[in-house]
Parts: structure tokens; C-alpha cells; sequence
């Protein structure tokens, strides 16, 4: 983990900016914010004050605020919100770090507008925001208007197939929409947004809220699918359903299946003797496979939507951005360090 985000760091001195990124974005988008969620979460594990120092100059940067202002309804602007959160919690003396997330969330709250969550990685964007808000605050609100957002997309719009236990990344793959192979077309990292809002919500969310359960039992069944999905080389296909469309080993998906996989074991949510082997599995393939030994990490694809995107996706090839694979790397590893007590002859 410290191999590939000191990689990262050096690569990147300055920690934010306003127009470095593709495109001339500034470093607040969905994709820096995924990399200080894991950056916080190896911060959790190494205690390491270069990393935290980072986020936090990131995070001062923007003025601890979002891309297109307090009013964005745009959940991939609202991502920030999950590491400024954390950094408060770390140093809660620093309210002022909490006043455009909040001007920003009861902004939502307020609204009738539920169909934020159009496509199904604003869950992890957005939902995980109200979750530790929620809990923070102790305002039922936020929680009760975070489970109308996820309703709309998983139910409203139908984006969850009850019987294959995945998303379709948005209304366009679902039925009659095919591969070209004529399976469903279950975007890997989609789901593995999924996964990994799931695991953050469950991680805050007091075992009080009546929708609880409901949550945990989708990333259950969730965890079961992609489970029987795993390649055997521990990871998965962009293209879940079939391995034949832009098939071969993806960076991005299987760090996401394994943090939440992980979690989910580290919370007793999962049983150890069934997901030990495909986490263990997935972890060794990322850094045996996919881990440069300079800390660059491969096999990552790029933005996009679908399985065709960002191709060919290989070890040696570079994504239109380089950070949120490496988020989702060192959120995979933090639950992978969590585990290692209970397996360390498993876990290397």
C-alpha cells in the first residue's frame, strides 16, 4: 500500500489544483476523491503524517468544497464529502472543515427530488456521504432521504436484478440491451461502486435504522454473485457476466470486490471459511499481477461506462486517470491488513 501510494505522491507533489487533471479539471472530481478515500484508509492502518498532511492540504485547497459549488446535484462532485468528513472526525475542533458539505446536504434533504443516483456509481459517490453525516450529526434525515436516493435507483428505476444479485450501470443495459455475446451486461466496476457504498453505509449506520437489514441483505447476495464471478487468477472480467467481452484481468473492479468482500469479513457480515480464499485470492493477484515494482499499479481501466471503455486494459497500459484505481487499491488493502491477524499464513 505504501509502495503504490508513494508512488502516487511523487508523482503528484502538489496535492490539489484546479486545473491539472484530463479535461483541465480541478482535483476535487469523483476520481481524486476516490484516491483520498483509500490515502485516508492507509492512513487508518500506517499512521503515516505525510499522508494525512496530504489530504489535508488537498482538502484546505478546495476550501474544503465542491467543484460546481453548494448547490451541485451532481453526486460525482459530492464524493469530496466522504474524506472531508473523515478529516474532520479525525481533527473535530475544525467545524468550519463540515459547512459546505452540510449547506450542500440539507440542500438535498430539503429537495423532492429523489433520482440523483441515475447510474449506479453515484451510490458510492453520494450514498456514503449521508451515512457518515447521518451518524455524525444524529439527524435522521439525512438517513432517511439517503434510502429514498438508493430506492429510486434500485427500484424505481430497476437497476438491480433480484435474480442475478447485480446493477446495471444504468437504465440503457438493461434488458433487451446484450453483449455482444449475447449475456447481461454487468459492468465490473459499477458493481464494485456498489459493493463498497454498501460496506461504507454498513460501516456508520446504526444497527437501529430500519433499513438496515435491507442494505446488508443486498451486499449478502451481492458478495454470493460476484463470489461465483471470480476469475482464477484472482480477478475479475470487466464484464461480469461474460468473460468473452473485454475479458482479462481489471484492476479497479477486483480492489473494490475486495475491500467490500473483506469487510464484510472483518464485521462477521461474511463467513471466513467461504470468502477468506476469494479475497485472499484477489489480493495476491493485485500485487503479484497487477502492482509495478515502482508502486504503479496496472490493469486499471479507465473512465467510462461499459466494458469497451478505456481498452485495452493491460499492465503496462495508462488510464485516462490514475487515481481512483489506486483509491480503490488502498481501500482493498486497509481490510486486507484488518484481516491479516486472523490469516497471516493466507494473506501475503
Amino acid at each position: 500500500m505504501a509502495s503504490a501510494n508513494n508512488h502516487f505522491m511523487e508523482k503528484w507533489p502538489v496535492a490539489g489544483c484546479n486545473d491539472c487533471l484530463p479535461g483541465s479539471r480541478p482535483s476535487n472530481i469523483w476520481t481524486r476523491a476516490v484516491y483520498f478515500e483509500g490515502a485516508l484508509a492507509l492512513f487508518q492502518v500506517s499512521h503515516d503524517p505525510a499522508v494525512l498532511d496530504y489530504a489535508t492540504t488537498w482538502a484546505t485547497f478546495h476550501d474544503w468544497g465542491f467543484r460546481k459549488g453548494d448547490k451541485t446535484t451532481n453526486a460525482d462532485d459530492q464524493c469530496a464529502a466522504q474524506s472531508y468528513i473523515e478529516l474532520y472526525q479525525i481533527n473535530p475542533t475544525q467545524e468550519s472543515r463540515l459547512t459546505h458539505v452540510l449547506a450542500n446536504v440539507d440542500d438535498w434533504t430539503g429537495s423532492p427530488k429523489v433520482d440523483y443516483y441515475t447510474w449506479i456509481d453515484a451510490i458510492q459517490m453520494s450514498m456514503p456521504v449521508f451515512a457518515r453525516l447521518g451518524a455524525l450529526k444524529k439527524n435522521k434525515a439525512y438517513l432517511d432521504k439517503m434510502h429514498l436516493l438508493y430506492e429510486h435507483s434500485k427500484t424505481t428505476l430497476g437497476l438491480y436484478n433480484s435474480v442475478d444479485h447485480l446493477w446495471w450501470r444504468d437504465a440503457k443495459f438493461k434488458p433487451p440491451f446484450v453483449t455482444p455475446n449475447g449475456k447481461q451486461c454487468y459492468w465490473s466496476r459499477g458493481n464494485g461502486w456498489v459493493l463498497a457504498a454498501l460496506a461504507r453505509v454498513l460501516d456508520v449506520l446504526p444497527k437501529t435504522d430500519p433499513h438496515f437489514s435491507g442494505y446488508l441483505q443486498t451486499f449478502k447476495e451481492m458478495s454470493e454473485a460476484l463470489k461465483n464471478a471470480q476469475r482464477s487468477d484472482g480477478f475479475w472480467n470487466v464484464s461480469l457476466a461474460d468473460p468473452n467481452d473485454f475479458g482479462g484481468p481489471e484492476s479497479s473492479g477486483t480492489a473494490l470486490f475486495t475491500y467490500g468482500m473483506a469487510w464484510g469479513i472483518n464485521k462477521g457480515h461474511l463467513p471466513a471459511a467461504t470468502y477468506l480464499p476469494v479475497v485472499t485470492k484477489a489480493w495476491n493477484g493485485l500485487i503479484h499481477t497487477a502492482l509495478h515494482p515502482d508502486g504503479l499499479l496496472g490493469y486499471v481501466q479507465g473512465t467510462g461506462s461499459k466494458p469497451a471503455d478505456g481498452q485495452p486494459v493491460g499492465y503496462d497500459a495508462t488510464p485516462d486517470f490514475d487515481d481512483f484505481g489506486l483509491g480503490a487499491f488502498l481501500l482493498a488493502g486497509s481490510q486486507m491488513h484488518a484481516l491479516a491477524p486472523a490469516g497471516p499464513s493466507a494473506v501475503k
